[in-house]
């Protein structure tokens, strides 16, 4: 099947852009953007699973201790970037996005542009198998920026430039379980699942970490670098931009009863005459179900029909839950890197043990 986009020269198998991946029912090709401030948080995902013949796309916010959400949700035999009321467009690619939301029924309603800060770093491939079948292959590009335009939340308006408001840009494509995955026969994984991601903004620079791990708290892949500021007129993905250090790890003290931070410290290399430690202090939490993650009804991939849009609307409170569609979280954080100060957001999806931080069960929450 073809589509218009075939006729760009990015093609990169002897097949057209609507065959992917093989076919493999959990192909899929994201874009996810976080805003945060103090006293705010936005998260927008927007997937494609042209596998499935599927689009959704999800805007969720905190403020004032309320979660609020739309999702959307279509059918797609192209790759469109917009789905219901809402919508990507790429201004300049990995420099410049404008999203538009105009859900007022679900009392959400925007139009935001996010511009690269930093250059944009790869992470490693991140690959794992379940016996013979692939279970998760994908990669992801991470980049820091700053938003500009306006957000309306349940009627009250905010200038997003009024005040600094910083962000993450992360794309990504692959192969990862969705919703009602399609598997021949059940599956020989244990359900563990040990991932921390962190961007952080510096004023002269940007930090980012990531790490997956293992029931012993062995790392299977694991990012740390610092990332240049985006010269004007400057490439946003040259490498050169992109400084990796290495890493012993974390230290994640989790709220009681919970799997989210009460504080976090990452150890990076200190470099010339720089501490080796970034603390992280949380300031509000994003449940991500509130952008489809784990969500029990608009988990990403599902087929609802043509198109549904719906929301939900949450104290902030009653989500602080071990239940699985509530763990997954991104925190917005103060970061400390010694005389630095600055912004980010620490995610973390702890699904089963590790030992490294006690957790014993699938589902427990710490001691």
């Amino acid at each position: 099947m073809l589509l218009e986009l075939d006729d760009l020269p990015v093609h990169q198998a002897p097949t057209p852009l609507a065959h992917a991946m093989g076919g493999h029912p959990d192909a899929y090709d994201r874009f996810w953007f976080n805003g945060y401030r103090e006293d705010l948080y936005f998260g927008i995902a927007l997937g494609i699973y042209p596998n499935r013949g599927v689009v959704d796309a999800a805007v969720g916010t905190v403020r004032a201790g309320e979660q609020r959400s739309v999702f959307a949700s279509g059918t797609s035999d192209a790759r469109s970037t917009r789905v219901g009321p809402i919508s990507i467009e790429l201004v300049e690619p990995m420099r410049v996005a404008t999203i538009r939301v105009d859900a007022a029924d679900q009392g959400l309603r925007g139009e935001l542009t996010f511009t690269a800060r930093t250059v944009a770093i790869e992470e490693p491939r991140q690959t794992r198998y379940d016996a013979a079948r692939v279970f998760m292959d994908v990669t992801r590009a991470t980049q820091l920026g700053t938003w500009s335009g306006w957000l309306e939340i349940d009627g009250e308006r905010l200038a997003l430039d009024a005040m600094p408001t910083f962000g993450t840009k992360d794309r990504s494509w692959g192969i990862r379980p969705l919703a009602d995955s399609a598997t021949p026969a059940p599956s020989t994984r244990p359900p563990q699942l040990f991932f921390l991601w962190a961007p952080l903004n510096f004023d002269d620079g940007g930090y980012h970490f990531s790490t997956f791990e293992d029931a012993e708290g062995v790392a299977w892949s694991r990012t740390a670098a610092a990332l240049d500021l985006l010269a004007p007129g400057a490439s946003p993905v040259d490498a050169s931009g992109v400084h990796h250090t290495s890493s012993s790890g974390h230290s994640v003290t989790f709220a009681a009863g919970l799997r989210r931070a009460a504080h976090a410290t990452l150890h990076v290399e200190a470099a010339s005459g720089e501490p080796g430690r970034i603390e992280l202090e949380p300031l509000l939490t994003f449940r991500m179900r509130g952008a489809g993650y784990l969500h029990p009804v608009y988990a990403h991939g599902r087929f609802h029909g043509e198109l549904v849009v719906a929301g939900e609307v949450h104290d902030a409170d009653e989500l602080d839950t071990v239940s699985l569609h509530n763990i997954h979280v991104q925190q917005v954080v103060a970061a400390t890197w010694g005389e630095r100060r600055g912004i980010g957001v620490l995610e973390q999806l702890v699904i089963g043990p590790h030992a490294p931080t006690g957790l014993t069960g699938v589902l427990d929450g710490a001691a």
